[in-house]
């Protein structure tokens, strides 16, 4: 039960390895699917349900370049698993290594309150907040091409630009009255 820390391990050449955390596994299996086809670099998926990982296979376990927390937002499991999964993060993963992404965001029976905590905890930690349609093929293939983006990055895979440069500009910020209550 130990920290998963960003740079105990050498990078692998010309490679990226995410490692998708989602509770429920729904989108995961599927953005997993469409994340290995990439050609212009390797790409190696780890899934999981939570965190911490197991210790056993720490030694051959690569070095994550990017953590997602996928959250769905029609289940309030997804975000506490979510939530206490950060705890097993180094904070050098908070420097432009981990990103959060919402499914079911359109969902027209989810509260507002669900997308609003999610919003503050992005914020809270500076990381990026994608929201990806997880119904359709084109959404997931759209998903597909944000996190690349992202992985790219993180891995430094892109030159002249940092993780960390990254995460501030794509940092998901809060209005100034999201604790107001909404009049809808």
């Amino acid at each position: 039960m130990s920290l998963l820390k960003p740079f105990s391990k050498l990078p692998g050449l010309n490679s990226a390895n995410i490692l998708l955390v989602e509770n429920e596994e729904q989108f995961q299996q599927s953005l997993a699917d469409v994340l290995v086809e990439e050609t212009s670099v390797a790409v190696n998926v780890r899934l999981a349900k939570s965190l911490p990982l197991p210790m056993e296979n720490d030694e051959s376990r690569p070095r994550i370049d990017l953590v997602v927390f996928i959250i769905n937002l029609t289940s309030e499991l997804s975000f506490q698993s979510a939530e206490t999964s950060l705890k097993y993060l180094d904070p050098g993963y908070f420097l432009g290594k981990v990103c959060f992404m919402v499914t079911n965001a359109r969902n027209a029976s989810v509260p507002t309150e669900h997308l609003d905590a999610v919003r503050k905890l992005a914020a809270s930690l500076h990381c990026p907040l994608l929201f990806a349609e997880d119904q359709t093929p084109d959404g997931v293939t759209s998903a597909t091409e944000r996190l690349l983006t992202v992985l790219k990055v993180a891995a430094s895979l892109v030159p002249t630009t940092t993780a960390l440069y990254l995460s501030n500009l794509t940092r998901c910020t809060l209005p100034p009255d999201i604790d107001q209550p909404s009049f809808d």
